[in-house]
């Protein structure tokens, strides 16, 4: 039965309804005339709260609410995968069909294409008993993606009628079951699921292998599982958007969900207009035929920011129950944080620190805790991995939203304003960025790329480390009085920092590294380190070393060494032999 309320109070996106009349917590409503969409926030016995996730701007007292009985939903079907949707999943371009360039008020779309005949196999027969996650229909949803429709995971039963293979629409039966109670069941391709509610799971593995993304500083340095958690803050202009594009282009993650919320509009244009052009690497096809954009500019309504990220879970859930590893980027975590303190200061509730909700902490752990390397209800393993980017006021660290997403997340990339403004690509600072999963990670590394893996990116990260402690001491001395071994730690951190940890993602052998590559370039440094050491130890003086050009040839290595050309290394290890060699003789 159809609830129907007065609008008593209106204050920004929060409307008020006097009197309990039947709304349900967290129930999706329809407000106006235009039935604005608006979720139940609060109940009381005098008052329903609702927030409305469209602009309120007309809206008066003794406006009509409706309920509908359910919860705020994502439509689950083919057609989500290279699409392009706004926070509470409306197709960005169906509405700009329907209402033009900008996004009116009411408008109503369906989701996904309800009239788009998908190929459709059938995967289940009859007699077949069947439970929440079976797959029942296998559709090409884009050249990249298999899409595997499933039973919702509150279903079970015997199937006693099924399909031809063939051109069917999203809401088409696709097969007849009847329930354990008895019950006769029509399933199609879709499914509806609440966004606030994580999909469930047979059980959750251990972060055990890490999601390769190609570049050195992340996969070397600071790694992260699939299934794991990561946070990029920066200032303005350090390069989130950039490491994420590289991230979504080159990680082994199946499926890319790009979550824009609160950005600015022609940066979200520049994002979805990039997204169009890359071509994906591996297959040569548009990376967005593995990739699905959640658009959420800053001038849209703080109500639909604040679903966006939820919606955007929902859908990386979904895809991970088929069995896909799913990488989500969500930019920017900080533009969500603000729409709840707004959502928050509306609702007259008592501030905590630099205004946001006492909640924040709570609601930022609830949405990383989503992620997760997954045994799913039908058996399939799949990930969700979750790659917020935090936009902090000033490039300060300390801000709330900063710190407590540094208390969820395992992975830590903190982007530097004066590596980027030096133009040092990627932008993080290896001395405030941390990864907590390489103990997590070790015994793959060892299995699949080398015994000495670890052990390599523990001393490069040494030698940087102790190149920032002398260059305290340069800035006060000079480094003229720098004992030899010392002047040799900070000419191979400059190696490192050149050769190593700056990438190129225009260069076509520096976008991206493979871990064996990374392997070797770290093997070929510390050998020249080791070397150098050896020479040093002898009296020679850095000014002797320095005379020769194997530093930077070392430097270049990310250049003039293809990906495809591994065996060249073993040339630089015997050009480091020669010049020691050289030096000795001259010297002797």
């Amino acid at each position: 039965m159809e609830i129907i309320g007065d609008i008593y109070g209106i204050n920004g996106p929060i409307i008020y309804v006097k009197g309990n009349l039947g709304f349900k917590i967290a129930e999706m409503v329809l407000v106006g005339e235009d039935r604005l969409v608006g979720e139940v926030i609060g109940l009381t016995k005098e008052l329903t709260t609702i927030q409305v996730y469209e602009e309120t701007s007309g809206l008066k007292p003794g406006d009509k609410v409706y309920s509908t009985g359910s919860a705020i939903s994502v439509t689950l079907a083919p057609g989500i995968i290279s699409n392009i949707f706004d926070g509470i999943e409306r197709p960005l371009k169906e509405i700009a069909k329907k209402s033009g360039a900008f996004i009116t008020r009411g408008v109503s779309v369906d989701s996904l294409d309800t009239e788009k005949l998908w190929d459709v196999h059938v995967t289940v027969s009859k007699g077949d008993h069947i439970y929440g996650g079976t797959i029942i229909a296998e559709v090409p949803e884009t050249s990249a993606i298999v899409h595997k429709s499933m039973v919702p995971p509150d279903v079970s039963g015997e199937v006693i009628d099924v399909v031809k293979d063939g051109k069917y629409t999203i809401n088409d039966k696709i097969i007849t079951i009847k329930t354990d109670d008895g019950k006769t069941k029509e399933l199609t391709l879709t499914q509806k699921w609440p966004i606030r509610i994580p999909r469930p799971t047979n059980k959750r593995f251990a972060a055990d292998r890490p999601l390769v993304t190609g570049q050195r500083i992340i996969d070397t340095l600071f790694p992260i599982a699939k299934g794991g958690t990561a946070a990029i803050p920066g200032g303005f202009g350090t390069g989130k958007t950039m490491t994420q594009h590289q991230l979504a282009k080159w990680s082994d993650a199946d499926i890319i969900i790009y979550i824009g919320c609160g950005e600015r509009g022609n940066e979200m244009t520049e994002v979805l207009e990039d997204f169009s052009k890359l071509v994906d690497p591996k297959s040569g096809n548009p990376l967005l035929d593995r990739t699905t954009l959640i658009a959420n500019t800053s001038n849209m309504p703080v109500a639909a920011r604040e679903a966006s990220i939820y919606t955007g879970i929902t859908l990386a859930e979904y895809y991970r129950d088929m069995g896909y590893h799913v990488a989500i980027m969500a930019d920017s975590t900080s533009r969500w944080a603000e729409a709840l303190r707004e959502l928050s200061g509306r609702l007259e509730e008592m501030p905590a620190e630099e205004g946001f909700p006492a909640y924040l902490a709570s609601r930022l752990s609830a949405f990383y805790e989503r992620a997760g390397y997954m045994e799913n209800l039908n058996g399939t393993d799949g990930s969700v991995s979750i790659i917020g980017a935090v936009s902090p006021q000033g490039g300060d660290f300390s801000e709330p939203v900063t710190q407590n997403t540094k208390r969820f997340v395992r992975c830590f990339w903190a982007l530097d304003k004066s590596l980027a403004y030096a133009r040092h690509f990627p932008a993080i600072q290896w001395l405030t960025s941390y990864s907590e999963y390489v103990s997590d990670l070790s015994n793959w590394y060892t299995t699949n790329v080398g015994k000495e893996f670890v052990n390599y990116r523990n001393q490069i990260l040494s030698l940087l480390t102790q190149e920032s402690q002398l260059n305290e001491i340069v800035k006060l001395i000079g480094s003229d009085v720098l004992p030899d071994d010392q002047k040799l730690i900070l000419e191979i951190a400059r190696v490192i920092r050149l050769g190593f940890v700056q990438q190129n993602a225009y260069h076509p052998s520096d976008t991206y590294v493979p871990m064996e590559k990374q392997m070797k370039m770290m093997e070929v440094i510390l050998y020249l380190y080791d070397r150098c050491k050896k020479l040093v130890a002898m009296s020679m003086p850095m000014s002797l070393l320095r005379e020769d050009a194997i530093f930077d040839k070392i430097i270049s290595i990310k250049y003039d060494v293809a990906n495809d050309e591994l065996e060249k290394f073993d040339d630089y290890k015997k050009a480091i032999d020669e010049y020691y060699n050289r030096l000795i003789a001259t010297n002797a």
